[in-house]
C-alpha cells in the first residue's frame, strides 16, 4: 500500500486483529510519520499526542470511538469513510471483539509538530525532493523530472554522478567497506554516491539516500546495545536526538524506515548490521524483532535517483539496494 492509492477498506474486517491491521495500513497510506499526525489533528481541532498513536497501534484492542475519529480524519480519509471506520468499530464491538482500549497516555504532547506540508521551494540542502511530506499521484513524474535536474546540478558541480545503477551495486570505483563501530557515522548506501539523510525544513522523519555532498541532516551514530544488536541514532538540529525504526512494530511490510524520537514501545529501534558477500561487500541493515521476518532496510522506487526514500522490505539474495557501509566521522 503506497500513498496515492485508495485508502484501506476497514468493511474487510472480520476481527479487531484484522481492524488493527487496517488501521496500521491505513497509516502507512498516509504517509505520514507520528509528529505529521498529531499535527494533522491539531489543525483539525483535535488531541491526538504521538505517544497515543503508537500505543493504539501496538496493541491487540479496539481503539476508543472518538480516538478512532481523531485518527482516521488526520490519515486523510474522506467524512464518508470515517463513518465506514466507526462503523465496523461498533460492529465488532458489538460482536464480543476484545474490550476497547481506554486510551492511555493521552496527555498533552509538549514537543512542536512540524507544518506537513512543508511550502514547495523549502530549503532542501540544494538537491530538491520530489517526494515533499506526503507523494501525491504525480509524484512518480515529478520524482523523474526533478532527479534529472538534480543530477545535472550535480555533474556541473564537479560531482561525479555517473553511471548510477539500478540495482545498487556497481558503476563506481570499488572501495573497501567500512565495518560498524560505535561512534558517529557517515552510513553510505554501497555501489553509490548516497548517504543516509532527512530533507531539510520541517522534519518528517522519512530517511532518503541522498548525494553524500549535500548529506550531513540528521547526524548518525551507532550505539551497542547488546548481543550484537545496534541502535542507529539521529541527532537533528532542530529535532534534537532520536533514532532510527520502523514504526508499528515492522507489522506492515513496507513500513518507512524513520527516524523519530527513543524509547516508542512500537517501533523496531534496534538491529543486526549483518555482513555480506566475500570479501565483504557491504552491511545489510537488519530490524531485530521485527513482526515482518526476512525483512532488511531498504532503498526502495529509482535506486538511481536521489531522494528515493528508505523502507522495510525482504532481504533479496542479491541484497540489491540492501547494502551500506559506515564511514566513520572524526
Amino acid at each position: 500500500m503506497t500513498p496515492g492509492e485508495h485508502a484501506p477498506d476497514p468493511r474487510e474486517a472480520r476481527s479487531p486483529a484484522e481492524f488493527l491491521a487496517c488501521l496500521q495500513a491505513l497509516k502507512v497510506w498516509s504517509g505520514l510519520t507520528h509528529r505529521e499526525l498529531s499535527a494533522r489533528a491539531e489543525a483539525h481541532g483535535d488531541d491526538l499526542p504521538r505517544s497515543t498513536v503508537g500505543n493504539m497501534l501496538s496493541r491487540p484492542t479496539l481503539p476508543r470511538a472518538e480516538l478512532l475519529t481523531t485518527f482516521v480524519r488526520a490519515c486523510g480519509v474522506t467524512p464518508a469513510e470515517v463513518e465506514d471506520w466507526q462503523t465496523v468499530r461498533n460492529g465488532l464491538a458489538a460482536r464480543g471483539g476484545a474490550p476497547a482500549w481506554p486510551g492511555a497516555d493521552e496527555g498533552p504532547d509538549g514537543d512542536a509538530a512540524p507544518d506537513p506540508d512543508p511550502e514547495p521551494g523549502a530549503d532542501l540542502g540544494g538537491v530538491a525532493d520530489p517526494g515533499g511530506g506526503r507523494p501525491g499521484p504525480r509524484s512518480r513524474i515529478r520524482r523523474g523530472l526533478v532527479a534529472v535536474v538534480a543530477l545535472a546540478g550535480l555533474v556541473l558541480a564537479g560531482v561525479s554522478v555517473v553511471a548510477f545503477l539500478r540495482d545498487g551495486h556497481g558503476g563506481h570505483p570499488p572501495r573497501t567497506p567500512t565495518a560498524p563501530a560505535a561512534g558517529d557515522v557517515r552510513i553510505r548506501v554501497v555501489g553509490t554516491e548516497y548517504c543516509l539523510g532527512e530533507r531539510r525544513g520541517p522534519r518528517t522523519g522519512q530517511v532518503h539516500q541522498v548525494p553524500c555532498a549535500a548529506a550531513g541532516l540528521p547526524g548518525y551514530s551507532l550505539a551497542e546495545v547488546g548481543g550484537g544488536r545496534w541502535r542507529i541514532v539521529s541527532d537533528h538540529p532542530d529535532s534534537g536526538p532520536g533514532c532510527s525504526g520502523i514504526p508499528s512494530g515492522g507489522r506492515i511490510p513496507d513500513a518507512a524506515y524513520e527516524d523519530s524520537e527513543c524509547g516508542d514501545p512500537s517501533r523496531v529501534e534496534s538491529f543486526a548490521l549483518e555482513a555480506y558477500g566475500t570479501p565483504v561487500e557491504g552491511y545489510r541493515i537488519v530490524p531485530v524483532g521485527s513482526a515482518t521476518p526476512g525483512s532488511c532496510v531498504t532503498v526502495v522506487g529509482d535506486r538511481s535517483a536521489a531522494w528515493a526514500r528508505l523502507a522495510q522490505a525482504p532481504c533479496a539474495p542479491d541484497a540489491a539496494g540492501q547494502l551500506f557501509d559506515f564511514d566513520r566521522e572524526d
